[in-house]
């Protein structure tokens, strides 16, 4: 096994900025994708009735 040395890890003193964004950008698209498959739903009922 690997020797794992967790006593120079200090907790909450990563940089997480990037993870931070990469967060935002897929809530982001999940809200986009939401809203357009939402509005394609709506339209296909419309077009039906």
């Amino acid at each position: 096994m690997a020797d794992q040395h967790h006593a120079e890890y200090k907790h909450g003193s990563m940089d997480i900025r990037e993870q931070e964004k990469t967060f935002e950008g897929f809530i982001r698209m999940t809200v986009w994708v939401t809203c357009i498959v939402i509005g394609v739903l709506i339209f296909m009922g419309l077009v039906n009735a």
